[in-house]
């Protein structure tokens, strides 16, 4: 990959006229609707599925679901990827059950048909007893469109009509190149089986209006830029941005001086640690706190590359401290801060549109990692959630709704997702009607529907 280009301002993402979509209650709960979003969408787009760290040597394999079709994906001898459907093509049996592994060849349980990790179908019982002549050499597992990026992998279903997936990302592709995120590490990962919609989960992170109530306990009485977080809530401060490949940015201030004093105006934890690991004097501050948004950005660009942040290089000044959420179309939604990427993914249930995968996953940058011991545990969530430091990849933990919990701050939007898709089961609900900083929503909703008619934006099109 090419070195990335250092970027010290945030580049600019066109307009976008909206059509003023309502969003009726049935789009989260028909089968018809759907099915009709399953045909026209799911299986036209690049889907994010796999990571390439989990898959490191020839012959190593990965499986992830996506609505009603199973993924297999496999490292290839020439150290690419390649991505098939997990069934055998004798009789449809499902090559593998369980979420990785390695294999020499895939051999299916029915009847020990076996593929070779590119697709080749190597071996079957009494060849000889086809009319149709042996299989061997004529069958292969059916593939799909395969592609690596930011150390994941990702998959398209329409490998004839797609576009590539640096067309597909558009401006994502350059922001996300400069972070060196391949290289991050997984430090926890958790996964609901949840009863709600995917799209109720994109619809929430497509928005910061409910960050301050649901998360943050205000009320009709709050000023909502006073409430206590670390991160500026108020829509007039905050940048939003739509590209015309329908994904969407969302930059929120690194609001470090709310919530981080005493009374007599001191900074308390865990801005504190954060100044002092950073070599700034919290005294310096006193009174002051907003200050320190300024001085933390300084302090990592001179600083970082010595202490191995290398890619603090190539990030404008605001990704140093602001919050950057991203929701990528359709099911992907990421806060990339300068060293956390908060990693929220929703799939469809394979038959129910009530039910969804939620996927509430975190990875750390390298040098985050062996901070870990010299800033406290506090500090490092104000710098972007990262965990603690532990450099190896955390596995994953499943569970349905009610019998885990799914992390800090997300459980509380869990909660609302399920509510809320009761909600739109009602014959009262008639529709959204929608605040200038939820352009988002409609958005998505609209390139859906633009999908299941056929019509994909100019930016998916191959020409």
């Amino acid at each position: 990959m090419a070195e990335p280009i250092p970027m010290r301002e945030i580049d600019t993402w066109p307009e976008q006229k909206l059509r003023g979509h309502r969003i009726q209650g049935s789009r989260y709960t028909s089968r018809e609707f759907a099915e009709a979003e399953w045909e026209g969408m799911w299986t036209k787009v690049w889907l994010l599925l796999g990571r390439e760290a989990e898959i490191p040597e020839p012959g190593d394999w990965q499986r992830e679901d996506v609505g009603r079709e199973s993924i297999l994906m496999v490292r290839q001898a020439d150290g690419g990827v390649k991505a098939f459907y997990n069934v055998c093509q004798h009789r449809g049996n499902p090559l593998v059950d369980e979420a990785k592994g390695h294999v020499r060849r895939f051999v299916c349980k029915y009847h020990s048909w076996a593929f070779m990790p590119d697709g080749e179908l190597n071996f079957a019982p009494d060849k000889e007893d086809f009319p149709e002549g042996n299989p061997c050499g004529k069958i292969r597992l059916e593939e799909l469109a395969c592609e690596t990026f930011a150390g994941f992998i990702w998959v398209n279903m329409d490998p004839e009509n797609c576009v590539t997936l640096k067309e597909f990302l558009g401006p994502i592709w350059d922001d996300w190149t400069r972070m060196g995120i391949e290289d991050w590490v997984r430090t926890s990962a958790k996964t609901m089986n949840l009863p709600a919609n995917w799209k109720v989960i994109l619809d929430n992170f497509n928005e910061s209006y409910h960050v301050p109530t649901v998360h943050m306990g205000a009320s009709t009485e709050f000023d909502r830029r006073k409430v206590q977080g670390n991160i500026n809530t108020n829509f007039k401060e905050t940048r939003f941005d739509l590209s015309d490949e329908g994904h969407n940015r969302m930059v929120m201030e690194g609001g470090y001086g709310v919530g981080s004093t005493d009374k007599e105006g001191n900074i308390i934890e865990p801005l504190a640690s954060l100044l002092h690991y950073w070599e700034l004097d919290p005294a310096d501050f006193k009174g002051n706190p907003e200050a320190t948004r300024k001085a933390v950005q300084d302090a990592k660009r001179q600083l970082g590359p010595g202490r191995g942040y290398t890619h603090y290089a190539y990030v404008p000044d605001q990704q140093l401290t602001d919050a950057f959420h991203y929701t990528l179309f359709p099911n992907f939604a990421v806060s990339l801060w300068s060293d956390g990427f908060h990693f929220l993914r929703a799939r469809p249930h394979y038959e129910d549109p009530q039910q969804c995968v939620f996927d509430n996953w975190w990875y750390s940058s390298p040098a985050s990692l062996q901070s870990a011991d010299a800033m406290s545990a506090g500090a490092r969530r104000m710098a972007g959630g990262l965990g603690g430091g532990n450099v190896e990849e955390a596995e994953q933990e499943i569970f349905d709704y009610g019998e885990g919990w799914i992390g800090p701050g997300i459980d509380q939007d869990v909660e609302v997702f399920v509510k809320q898709q009761r909600g739109f089961r009602s014959r009262g609900f008639k529709g959204v009607y929608l605040a200038a900083q939820e352009h988002r929503i409609r958005r998505y909703h609209e390139l859906i529907d633009d999908y299941i008619e056929g019509n994909r934006p100019a930016a998916h099109s191959k020409q």
